[in-house]
């Protein structure tokens, strides 16, 4: 089991930098807001998006770059550039990216949406009337929860929550108690709504909004009665918020998790995020109190928080400006005819997100916790959600006697306290809860039901290439697996034995498992159609997944462009491998697809001499996943199935010439310009499996 990569071993010039390769990606999803085809409001959730990526590519990212700095380091990853290099890049590009988001929204989006009918307005547009009841909003429902602190020895500098919203107060005059330091920081509570909707009978169109900022702008007088106000600027800090565990040290992880969460708002700044109409002087400031560098201080043409936009698309009952609706499909395995298990006895049954239905995992989960004949039920959860419905069904199925134990992923990032909350209460109906393995994340998606009948007990197994999340399969695309196969059910089995018990590790029948398989034996599939290709006989490799990084698998791909095997690689985000360079990968393609949906599967396909394996997965081609986590890749038994498969989730998007994006040698990417017939995999599939749209 390897579980260092020795960047010595490989090229520099042979990978991409993952840090610049994840912001190209930023690049393809800010072009969907600047895609006329896409209805408007949509335009601005991407908007939304390519903020909300920025913030986590920061706290998560950035601030690793930063603390490689901090601690003196000079090693160079396997691309070959040094850390202090690598930030400056970022920066550069995150500046420009961020100029031509606003840009976009300011001069594009929001003009257009005004014409809508749906309008945010600037102060310098309210009319008498709303200034009115803008000022009666300020002193009813903001003012009495703001709480200004002026800068003295006697008032430091308040702690400033990650990403939260604060104004820097320039002021001149003497308080009531002789005090002039110049300065105050005011915090907006995150129970404050960030965008304000007006009432219909004060505005000319439907819906008229008006931003927080805005609202405190025009009133902080009011905070600091008899001052004169020179200024008043909105900022935001962006924090490391990665969380450190010593396995070493830790005696009880989720008390250990609770403590640390309660410091991850005050990690190290990484980014400082500014009006851009903010003093030199208390940008200066700012930037020398938070410890931070120039270049990581973002001046921004509009309000600096984006993310909060992204619920105006829900508040306005405009269908026309969103995405048409659909209800999600049904496979026909699993229509009324049969109950859940007796579908499942039939035939496998695959399920294919979100065009087709995750209702039918609720209902194995449900029919489960109620049928007598229900001995465990096993799962992993990685994430879940707050609201889950499916959790619901395991404590309904604990409280019934069931045996069921839930292997729950603590370490799930921005989601540790959902699933801290969900281990206390299965816990207190009496179901086993394990963390797995310390130091691997489980994120393999398995759920097994064993049921007593007449032949004895029968597993039935759901495996996914996505989490169990209700919400999140109606927005990002995977595969599901229900089968009651034996073999791969003893498979499961196994698994879970590894991940409750001690021993050690189990062959699998059918199953490749990280960190023990998984990246050897995808080395080795690639290996052997390079060979097949040697002997002059047709080879191909299809992979769709959101990451390709891991530099072995990498390599092992160029030797089998160089043999002749024709590659397609569908990735969505970050990809260090350098396609079409002459020499090394002249036989390998690879493409990115953006578009309404999440692209989330992943395929594993492997020509096999005309066999054609396919595998589906929760792992992407990262080192983190084929040697730090506990992941999954089953392969797809039933004929039938496997034709769907390459059907739906490959030939689709290799064939994809309206949200396809072509990745060049040189790490950029460059849109597919359709020729003849317009095809959108997304679209397409949407017409073939969604029951209605």
């Amino acid at each position: 089991m390897r579980l260092q990569t020795d960047p010595t071993l490989y090229l520099p010039e042979h990978f991409i930098n993952r840090e610049l390769s994840l912001l190209q990606f930023q690049r393809r999803v800010l072009a969907q807001a600047a895609d006329p085809s896409v209805p408007l409001l949509e335009r601005l959730r991407f908007i939304c998006i390519v903020s909300s990526n920025l913030d986590e590519f920061f706290e998560i990212r950035v601030s690793g770059i930063k603390e490689q700095i901090r601690i003196g380091s000079r090693k160079t990853g396997i691309d070959g550039i040094a850390p202090i290099e690598l930030l400056h890049r970022v920066s550069d590009e995150v500046h420009k990216i961020i100029a031509e988001q606003y840009a976009l929204l300011n001069e594009h989006i929001l003009p257009a949406l005004e014409k809508e009918g749906v309008a945010f307005l600037r102060r310098n547009l309210w009319t008498d009337a709303q200034r009115d009841w803008i000022r009666e909003y300020f002193l009813r429902e903001v003012m009495p929860v703001l709480t200004p602190i002026g800068l003295d020895p006697a008032h430091p500098f308040p702690r400033v929550l990650n990403k939260s919203l604060n104004f820097a107060v320039e002021l001149d005059g003497l308080d009531a108690f002789g005090r002039d330091s110049g300065a105050a920081i005011v915090q907006a509570p995150r129970a404050l709504p960030r965008v304000i909707r007006l009432p219909r009978e004060l505005c000319d169109q439907e819906y008229s909004f008006v931003f927080l900022s805005s609202v405190l702008h025009a009133h902080v007088g009011e905070l600091f009665g008899g001052m004169q106000v020179l200024g008043c600027y909105q900022f935001r800090v962006t924090r490391n918020s990665d969380l450190f565990v010593d396995e070493e040290e830790v005696k009880d992880l989720r008390a250990t998790l609770k403590g640390e969460l309660q410091q991850r708002h005050f990690g190290d700044a990484v980014r400082l995020e500014i009006a851009d109409n903010c003093s030199d002087g208390m940008a200066d400031f700012l930037v020398e109190h938070f410890h931070l560098e120039r270049g990581d201080l973002y001046r921004m043409p509009g309000i600096v928080n984006l993310v909060r936009l992204m619920q105006v698309p829900d508040w306005v009952d405009r269908p026309d400006l969103k995405y048409q609706p659909f209800t999600p499909g049904i496979p026909k395995g699993l229509d009324k005819r049969y109950e859940i298990f007796d579908a499942i006895r039939r035939q496998d049954i695959l399920l294919h997100h979100p065009f087709q239905s995750f209702v039918p995992v609720i209902d194995l989960l449900r029919t489960a916790a109620d049928d007598p004949q229900v001995l465990a039920i096993k799962m992993t959860v990685y994430r879940t959600g707050t609201d889950s419905v499916l959790m619901e069904h395991l404590v309904r199925a604990a409280q019934k006697g069931k045996e069921v134990t839930v292997v729950l992923e603590l370490m799930a990032r921005f989601d540790e306290e959902a699933n801290i909350t969900w281990a206390n209460r299965l816990e207190e109906v009496g179901a086993h809860v394990v963390y797995g393995v310390f130091g691997y994340k489980t994120h393999a998606k398995l759920l097994m039901v064993v049921r007593r009948e007449e032949r004895g007990l029968r597993h039935y197994v759901h495996l996914g290439t996505g989490n169990y999340h209700a919400r999140t399969t109606r927005l990002y695309t995977d595969f599901g697996l229900l089968t009651c196969n034996p073999e791969v059910g003893e498979d499961v089995s196994n698994v879970f034995k590894q991940l409750t018990g001690l021993g050690q590790a189990t062959e699998l029948r059918h199953l490749w498992q990280a960190p023990f398989t998984l990246q050897p034996k995808v080395v080795a599939a690639i290996r052997r159609e390079a060979q097949i290709a040697r002997e002059g006989r047709k080879a191909r490799v299809i992979a769709k997944m959101n990451a390709l990084l891991e530099p072995e698998t990498i390599e092992a791909l160029y030797e089998a462009s160089q043999a002749g095997v024709e590659i397609d690689l569908i990735v969505r985000g970050p990809c260090a491998l350098r396609p079409g360079v002459p020499g090394l990968s002249d036989n390998i393609r690879v493409r990115s697809i953006v578009g309404r949906f999440l692209e989330h599967h992943r395929i594993f396909f492997f020509r096999a001499d005309g066999e054609e394996q396919v595998y589906l997965s929760s792992a992407d081609w990262m080192h983190r996943n084929f040697f730090r986590r506990i992941e999954i890749a089953f392969p797809i038994l039933d004929a039938r199935i496997k034709r769907r498969v390459i059907r739906e989730g490959l030939r689709p998007y290799v064939a994809d010439n309206a949200q396809a994006w072509d990745m060049q040698s040189n790490g950029t990417y460059r849109r597919k310009a359709p020729r003849g017939t317009r095809r959108s995999a997304q679209i397409s599939l949407l017409q073939e499996l969604a029951a209605s749209s």
